[in-house]
């Protein structure tokens, strides 16, 4: 068979190279085409509202969708290898990563580069609240008309967690991280835009990017790290990229915005998008993907990386067997696309998705009106943001009960725990609304239950949704979970325009509801996946 994949003895050379650096550098071009006009800016403090965009510019706009295409061209793979990747290949053996092997030092370099990769990803869309007071005073727009950015936002970050995850499927774990760096550079002109228009466009498409590269990074995490670490590794992954991409958004903005306005927040897409690129280097591709694709030399070559000669040598013959080498049986039947919510994924999928859209409910919704109900409890205003500071401080070492479970004690148990804990705490709110209880002590046990729970509810869903696809499936699942989250962002920021959110009880039964419906549905379709290597996972969800 022709190989539609160039060799490399690191697995990890493009399908056309010169295609996808030439798309590069037209990207980074067109992003510089529009500095001129930034810097001109400096006159006027850098109030650029209603500047005429000079020729420069307009060429500097086509040139980054030119290079965004034409860098995707140099990722895409043959057809015959999209075929065979989305739709599995019965026609050879599946190599197992050697799950019995130490963490080493190829699997601690790539557990850094992800965490980069996460907190730049997690960055992005934390600028949102960083960015809209500044933009609503240079473009005389109104909060609620400034809300829209965020709303935009939620929605690419929907749309672009499905299609990354496809894309995923399809041309490859390294190809998706790398096209959401392309993008994040792309929407750095963002930043020079003299319009508001404008920026809802670039926010929806940096929303598209950073929903897609969070579910990706997740996916090629657990097909490479040994199945005895790969619960507590995707939970830890998880809660030191969020928490380290939050902390660079709330720095550049106190250090950078005073001396660049909100503007200069935008144009940080541009160094952040290149360091991912930078990083390439140490991002291999999947080796489960290679080897659904048929690769099997390139799937051998990234083993050898992360496993060893002796266990990535072991996959050339059936009758060859070394300590903690992989483990080589037939694929399983082919999934589709349909399996995911009709097929034997099904009853796990809708709980996920159920999860996902009340944990965006509460975090999109309940949390972002809470301070405003707090003050119907009695609460000063001004004390109710230095509560809920207090409540987040308190919440902090929760993140450490969430991977000590995931890894100890259970995967399922530990998501379907902080499901029910999540519906506890808003339950909890609701008696309180209820009785009009006025208890700075127990409003902060409260707050600090909601918070902990909420970090665990995310922290353990897209992680477990990362192990329970067959591996042509793996992207698209978890980018489907990843996005349902978001989809309880958008219903929730359309409720709240309704003014549901200012009935404290009732938007707190409500959601408690929908996390509680979602707890039962995991609690008895849930699988085990807590040091199980991948394969035998879908062999369980075959039986």
């Amino acid at each position: 068979m022709t190989t539609p994949y160039p060799h490399d003895a690191e697995g990890i050379t493009f399908h056309r190279p010169l295609a996808f650096w030439i798309g590069c550098a037209a990207i980074v071009a067109g992003v510089g085409m529009h500095m001129p006009m930034f810097m001109m800016g400096k006159m006027t403090h850098w109030q650029m509202v209603g500047m005429p965009m000079d020729a420069m510019m307009m060429s500097g706009m086509a040139l980054i969708p030119l290079g965004v295409l034409l860098s995707g061209y140099g990722l895409m793979p043959r057809l015959v290898q999209m075929r065979q990747t989305m739709h599995g290949d019965a026609g050879h053996v599946h190599f197992h990563i050697a799950d019995g092997v130490p963490l080493n030092r190829e699997h601690w370099l790539l557990v850094g580069v992800l965490v980069v990769a996460l907190a730049i990803d997690v960055m992005k869309p934390a600028t949102l609240g960083f960015v809209m007071p500044g933009m609503s005073a240079e473009y005389l727009i109104s909060k609620p008309k400034a809300s829209e950015l965020a709303l935009v936002a939620l929605i690419g970050t929907v749309l672009g967690s499905i299609l990354w995850g496809w894309l995923a499927d399809a041309f490859g774990r390294r190809a998706g991280i790398l096209l959401s760096a392309l993008m994040f550079i792309g929407t750095a002109i963002c930043g020079a835009m003299p319009l508001f228009g404008w920026n809802l466009v670039m926010c929806f498409l940096m929303g598209a990017s950073a929903g897609g590269l969070l579910p990706i990074a997740f996916t090629l995490m657990a097909e490479t790290v040994p199945a005895a670490h790969r619960g507590w590794l995707l939970v830890a992954l998880g809660g030191v990229g969020t928490s380290a991409g939050y902390l660079l958004a709330s720095g550049a903005a106190a250090i950078l915005e005073p001396m660049f306005s909100w503007r200069v927040l935008w144009l940080l897409n541009l160094p952040t998008g290149l360091i991912i690129l930078v990083l390439n280097r140490w991002i291999p591709e999947s080796p489960r993907f290679l080897s659904n694709a048929g690769l099997e030399t390139q799937a051998r070559a990234v083993l050898r990386k992360f496993a060893g000669n002796a266990a990535a040598d072991a996959v050339q013959a059936d009758d060859v067997h070394h300590p903690g080498a992989p483990e080589m049986d037939e694929p399983p039947p082919p999934a589709t696309l349909r399996q995911l919510l009709r097929g034997r994924h099904a009853a796990i999928s809708w709980g996920l998705i159920v999860c996902g859209i009340g944990w965006g409910l509460a975090n999109f919704g309940f949390l972002l009106w809470l301070p405003v109900n707090l003050t119907k409890l009695g609460v000063d205003p001004k004390a109710a943001s230095a509560l809920l500071a207090k409540s987040a401080i308190y919440a902090i070492p929760g993140i450490a009960v969430v991977v000590w479970l995931y890894h100890r004690w259970s995967s399922i148990r530990t998501l379907v725990l902080f499901a029910a804990l999540a519906t506890a705490a808003l339950l909890l709110f609701a008696a309180m609304g209820t009785l009009q209880i006025r208890s700075p002590g127990l409003t902060i046990a409260a707050v600090a239950l909601l918070l902990v729970s909420i970090s665990g509810v995310v922290a353990t869903m897209i992680p477990y949704a990362a192990e329970i696809y067959p591996v042509h499936l793996r992207g698209t699942g978890s980018g489907v979970i990843a996005a349902s989250t978001k989809v309880g962002g958008v219903i929730g920021a359309g409720v709240g325009v309704l003014g549901l959110f200012e009935h404290f009880v009732v938007s707190a039964v409500c959601i408690a509801s929908v996390l509680a419906t979602s707890a039962l549905m995991l609690l008895r379709q849930g699988i085990e996946t807590r040091g199980i290597p991948l394969e035998d996972i879908q062999e369980q969800l075959a039986s």
